[in-house]
């Protein structure tokens, strides 16, 4: 028999809260004002790239994807951008950085009724401040035991955040990216648990490890506590 959870990882963009939704609308806004250089495909492209190749320096979140907004710019436009181009995109970042937050279905109950029986813990990438106001602005905050704010999310990291608590194999980590939340969670000793987002970043995409014991898959989060008591039972 498995060593019985006894905590739950959850992530926090597009797992408790909406997030790509507003990187979708910021690049499409992105493409109008560079309509008259590019086509919205190739921006698309020159965009994702310029992100790729900037996570090293920024990390992830609403900074890095304005400061990769502004590079691809420059360059799709052989350094003739506009000003007020530029300034629209940093607009546009710090609209992000403002906006309310937006629970997704079922979130709010299910933290709240796990907290009651499990260890909760909030396991995110992005920026710092940007993550913590989400937070605060969530409602969720009391009822998470620890918070880990990380630049990327590795086995070392799961490894980390859950040994405090029990450690990975009597964990279980919970989100929407299977690159990020499932698979490293997995490979630290911990359950997997994909809640899969429409609107999930390419780049967070991967698939699914169905052969492995301890991954599972759910529709949204209600399902959630059900699959809680089915592996109590293994």
């Amino acid at each position: 028999m498995d060593a019985e959870v006894t905590t739950i990882g959850f992530d926090a963009d597009d797992t408790l809260w909406q997030n790509e939704q507003f990187f979708q609308m910021t690049q499409a806004r992105f493409a109008e004002l560079l309509a008259d250089f590019a086509a919205p495909e190739h921006l698309s492209e020159r965009l994702l790239q310029a992100e790729l190749r900037n996570l090293g320096h920024y990390g992830f979140g609403v900074k890095g994807f304005t400061l990769s907004m502004i590079e691809t710019a420059i360059e799709v436009t052989d350094g003739t951008v506009p000003g007020h181009v530029i300034q629209a995109l940093i607009d546009a970042g710090q609209q992000m950085l403002a906006h309310p937050i937006e629970l997704l279905p079922h979130a709010g109950d299910v933290v709240a009724t796990l907290a009651q029986t499990h260890n909760i813990l909030l396991i995110t990438k992005g920026d710092l401040l940007d993550q913590e106001r989400k937070l605060a602005q969530s409602g969720l905050g009391d009822h998470f035991d620890g918070v880990e704010i990380v630049s990327d999310k590795t086995p070392a990291v799961y490894q980390r955040a859950f040994l405090p608590f029990g450690g990975a194999a009597r964990a279980v980590m919970v989100g929407n990216s299977l690159k990020s939340d499932v698979i490293p969670a997995l490979e630290a000793g911990a359950w997997g648990v994909h809640v899969p987002h429409d609107l999930t970043w390419s780049y967070e995409h991967a698939v699914p490890p169905i052969s492995h014991a301890r991954f599972r898959a759910l529709a949204d989060l209600s399902q959630l506590p059900s699959i809680l008591e089915e592996m109590a039972q293994i």
